[in-house]
């Protein structure tokens, strides 16, 4: 092999998940497995269902007050999200 074909691990995989288009959808299961870092505790335990469909943050809450009160802070909502995702992975918010 020669030497500018070599590529380092990290830009290989990155790479391949731009290749076969997997990066956008490992992003929204790191969101999701993330959820309780990024939301917190209290709003995370009440947090029944939560799923992302075409950049749109899907959160079914089992507690109307604190819906209500999250549907001022969708903006921030996203923002906390695309920065412990690292980059851009959602673009709205509906709480249900």
């Amino acid at each position: 092999m020669s030497k500018h074909n070599e590529k380092n691990i990290k830009q290989a995989i990155e790479e391949l998940l731009e290749t076969y288009k997997l990066k956008g959808r490992i992003n929204e299961v790191r969101l999701v497995n993330s959820w309780e870092r990024i939301m917190g505790k209290s709003i995370s335990s009440h947090t029944r269902e939560i799923h992302i469909a075409n950049r749109t943050l899907y959160i079914r809450l089992d507690s109307a007050p604190l819906r209500h009160e999250l549907m001022f802070g969708k903006d921030k909502i996203i923002k906390l999200i695309n920065e412990a995702v690292g980059e851009s992975v959602i673009d709205d918010v509906v709480l249900k």
